[in-house]
């Protein structure tokens, strides 16, 4: 008997270890739903699925906001509350845990997709109204961002320890100078096709894969461009425009399949790269952003350039990966003579 062709299209979006509040019954339109959802009828069912795969794009806040639509009902139903009894006084206690529990981040993150996915329950008429929509979450201003960032130094001696004796080497250079040189997010970068490095003028250019299908395109540093003219020499895939830039690898062989290498395995690859040059194991693929736009601002760049180069919407979002105020405040605190 074949598979419903709506569990493979689930199956796909949502790839999560189930609960013991998901009900994965025999009917396949209904798996991993949770249980909450699944007692109200296949209709709040396929709508509750309709919320991630038609209204929401973008794959990270998807599973972000699947994640969290899991674990707020799965809290409910340890409470035997059901989709009709969910009240705002329910969603305020929820929101209250976590906020004990985690980050406040996290918490508006998680009313934030309730409300969401009670919208679209509303709009679908399997609720009267939206009891999340009174609850305010905590208040939660960020100034400074925690990505911690290295320095020039220290990225430098990063990209001088990789191995370049192996293709393999040279793509990790190449994708941490993309990151580094165009401050470029991971999921952009490892984005990217060989037809997305191409030449303009005298220069190259970059173009990244940014969120909601768009496309950001920056010049290239110099070191960028002679890491990746050296790295698409060495894999011999500069006649394959459509193909991934940063390729996956046959196990320990050290050649490169055709398959994109994927955002868990770069991670990986780079907390191996970063205890190799001494580094600390906190270095994550957003380290390089970082890195890249405080470099800029210590060279005399201005936040306002450096938002341009990052493709963001406000300066403010820029602000928040700039580390030059660090050792300022630390200069002046050293000013107390005690």
């Amino acid at each position: 008997m074949g598979r419903n062709p709506d569990s493979q299209t689930q199956t796909c979006l949502f790839r999560q270890t189930p609960s013991r509040t998901l009900v994965r019954p025999a009917r396949p339109h209904i798996d991993l739903a949770p249980a909450v959802i699944v007692h109200n009828g296949r209709r709040a069912t396929n709508r509750f699925f309709e919320f991630f795969s038609a209204n929401i794009r973008n794959r990270n806040t998807r599973e972000a906001y699947y994640r969290a639509a899991l674990r707020f009902f799965g809290w409910c139903d340890h409470r035997n509350a059901s989709l009709e009894k969910i009240e705002p006084i329910l969603v305020a206690a929820y929101v209250e845990e976590m906020t004990r529990q985690y980050s406040r981040a996290t918490a508006k993150q998680h009313l934030a997709a309730i409300r969401m996915l009670f919208d679209w329950l509303v709009v679908g008429q399997i609720l009267p109204f939206n009891p999340a929509l009174s609850v305010r979450g905590p208040r939660h201003v960020m100034k400074r961002g925690k990505t911690p960032a290295l320095s020039s130094e220290q990225a430098r001696a990063l990209l001088d320890s990789v191995d370049t004796s192996n293709v393999v080497g040279l793509r990790d250079r190449a994708l941490i100078a993309v990151m580094v040189y165009a401050f470029a997010r991971v999921s952009a970068a490892l984005g990217m096709r060989v037809c997305d490095y191409y030449p303009r003028g005298k220069r190259y250019w970059i173009r990244l894969h940014e969120k909601g299908g768009k496309f950001h395109e920056v010049p290239a540093h110099c070191t960028a461009e002679a890491y990746m003219d050296t790295y698409i020499h060495a894999a011999g895939i500069s006649a394959e425009p459509d193909s991934p830039l940063f390729r996956t690898t046959v196990g320990k062989t050290k050649r490169l399949t055709s398959r994109r290498l994927a955002r868990r395995d770069a991670l990986r690859m780079i907390r191996r790269r970063a205890l190799a040059a001494g580094l600390s194991n906190r270095v994550c693929c957003h380290t390089f952003r970082a890195t890249g736009i405080t470099a800029y601002l210590e060279a005399g760049g201005t936040i306002e350039k450096a938002q341009v180069i990052a493709g963001h919407e406000s300066p403010r979002t820029t602000k928040l990966y700039d580390r030059t105020g660090d050792d300022v405040s630390l200069d002046e605190i050293e000013r107390i003579r005690i």
